[in-house]
């Protein structure tokens, strides 16, 4: 396992969480409380998933860097890993379903991102 690309995981992990919350929420849980038009449970399912997604990203880098600390133990990269290539596969394929370009979600460059890292960690020596 290679330390340097997992503490490189970590940083872009980080990074997505931060992107994800302070970018992406007032351009997206924002509008989504403003709106009106929505069922009542679908904007707080709607709202609940987008803290479920904050709650994640920000346990990802804490779990990248306690392997990072601990790297005899890589079976969490391997999860965390395959997660994040079908967060990254899942983003691009709601995009899609939505005559969306993938890359205008951020969601799915980040994940596949921190899923390359994550899996280089692992196979360069």
């Amino acid at each position: 396992m290679q330390v340097i690309i997992l503490w490189a995981t970590v940083v872009l992990s980080f990074v997505t969480f931060l992107v994800h919350t302070f970018i992406g929420g007032p351009r997206v849980a924002g509008p989504l409380l403003k709106n009106t038009s929505l069922p009542i449970a679908s904007k707080w399912l709607n709202y609940y998933c987008w803290h479920v997604t904050t709650i994640y990203t920000l346990f990802m880098g804490g779990a990248y860097a306690y392997v990072a600390l601990n790297p005899e133990k890589p079976e969490l990269v391997v999860f965390l890993s395959i997660l994040n290539t079908a967060l990254a596969l899942l983003s691009a394929a709601v995009a899609l379903k939505g005559n969306i370009n993938p890359f205008r979600f951020p969601s799915t460059s980040l994940f596949a991102s921190v899923a390359i890292l994550g899996f280089l960690s692992l196979l360069v020596k």
